[in-house]
């Protein structure tokens, strides 16, 4: 891992059931396609277990490693305790990506596009006043001011938007 490297984050927020999730696929996808090595978090508020009681990696954790490390040809998956800040995971875990991407995380001080549907069954966009919005992704006719709106099935111009202003620096145009 490049431990030089410090990839941008932007996160992907909105209400349940907005389409964060397809968002983020789409957006990944496209940026993906564009050589950009793109890494993802999700957030959740659900305590659930990744190992799989008697499993290994299970026991290996339950006898007092304080990690534990799968290991395939092409793929790692590791069960540890982390009780650092999130910010300070993504950077430790996807630190050697170009951009972290992360679905959810509202309430963080860090770069939002917010997805807002007209099938939500929620009244109204939650982050049209946080400063930190950067981009509005939306099939209703709210535009918030001052900010760059986008359909549902803008991506290309929503991955415009996002290596314009936060990968500058790959694209060799400048900081």
């Amino acid at each position: 891992m490049d431990s030089k490297k410090n990839p941008k984050i932007v996160l992907i927020v909105g209400k349940s059931n907005s389409g964060k999730t397809t968002l983020m696929e789409k957006l990944i996808r496209e940026l993906s396609a564009r050589g950009i090595r793109v890494g993802s978090v999700k957030h959740t508020h659900e305590t659930f277990t990744f190992d799989k009681t008697g499993k290994d990696s299970w026991r290996h954790k339950n006898a007092g490693a304080v990690a534990s490390l799968v290991v395939t040809d092409t793929k790692i998956a590791l069960v540890k305790e982390d009780t650092r800040p999130a910010e300070e995971k993504f950077f430790s875990y996807l630190g050697d990506a170009d951009l972290i991407l992360g679905e959810g995380f509202k309430t963080f001080c860090l770069p939002k596009i917010e997805i807002f549907r007209k099938e939500s069954p929620h009244e109204a966009p939650m982050c049209l006043g946080d400063p930190n919005l950067v981009a509005f992704v939306t099939d209703t006719d709210i535009r918030p001011k001052e900010k760059p709106s986008f359909g549902l099935e803008d991506t290309q111009a929503l991955a415009d938007l996002v290596e314009e202003h936060f990968l500058v620096s790959l694209s060799g145009r400048g900081a």
